[in-house]
């Protein structure tokens, strides 16, 4: 099963860490920590998904996948 791809950065405006979901709109998550941003996305992707199913909304699949460099050696 494939599940969403999270980021999650560090903000200097908000003084913590973000985590977002690039694949579901506007989905995004706040903590002092990665680990407790990453929580916390968690409980608003669930919030997400559970809305859109309960208005009928298209859920898109994931597809987001960041660039990955390979530096050569």
């Amino acid at each position: 099963m494939q599940d969403y791809h999270i980021n999650i950065f560090y903000s200097e405006e908000d003084q913590g860490y973000i985590a977002d979901i690039p694949d579901l709109t506007y989905c995004s998550a706040y903590g002092k920590t990665p680990e407790e941003a990453l929580q916390e996305v968690l409980i608003a992707k669930k919030a997400w998904l559970e809305v859109a199913k309960e208005k009928n909304k298209l859920i898109p699949l994931p597809k987001y996948k960041p660039i990955i460099y390979q530096i050569a050696g």
